[in-house]
Formats: C-alpha cells, structure tokens, sequence
C-alpha cells in the first residue's frame, strides 16, 4: 500500500471566504466543486508530506498547515492588502525558511514559507 494523496478537510459554513484567501491572493485552481465541497489545488505534481509538531517553532504556536510559495514577498503585501491578520513575521529562520503565519477567513493559521536558497 501506498499514500497517493494527502488532503486537508476544513469545515465552514460557507465557502466564499475560503475562495478569496486560497484561489484569488494564493493562485490555487478550484480542481473540484460540488457546492458542498470545493477543493483547492494545481495540476501540478507535489510532495506529500505531513508534519507533527510540538511548536512551530521560533517559539511559535504549531500552524494548522503550511503551504510553499515561490514569491514570499508578494504573498506577504497580497495578504496584508486584503487585510488577513498576519501573527508573525515574515521572519528569516534558522532552518533555512523564511515565513509569516496568516491568519485565513476560516480562522486557521496558515504558515507561508519559502526556502532560502
């Protein structure tokens, strides 16, 4: 047996939010909608990883996820344009990320990262 997919399955009452935060700033594509349900995501292969943490840290609290970007920086000023809580940073850490903690529309903290070249 092996793991094809890993997904992550949030509740909210309503998807909108959801939309602006994940499809609109981040750029991901609606690859499936059934009204009840829509999945965010890209055609594009990606690893599978998941993650269990006691910190997140840098003395931070353990983020409900973490989604790579190629561009931090304009994630960054998307983020706070559109008026998302930022909870720390961006901040250049010490295993070779830089990142910031948002805070999404369905109240999930979501790490943003990059790898440092």
């Amino acid at each position: 047996m092996k793991v094809m997919r890993i997904v992550a399955n949030i509740e909210a009452p309503d998807i909108t939010p959801a939309r602006r935060f994940y499809q609109d700033i981040l750029g991901l594509d609606v690859i499936m909608d059934h009204g009840w349900i829509t999945t965010f995501g890209t055609e594009r292969p990606m690893n599978v990883q998941l993650s269990i943490a006691r910190e997140g840290g840098s003395g931070t609290p353990v983020p409900d996820f973490s989604i790579e970007v190629d561009d931090l920086d304009t994630a960054f000023e998307a983020m706070s344009a559109a008026g998302f809580p930022i909870e720390y940073g961006p901040a250049d850490e010490p295993w070779g990320v830089r990142r910031f903690y948002v805070r999404d529309p369905l109240g999930k903290l979501v790490n943003i990262l990059v790898h440092k070249n």
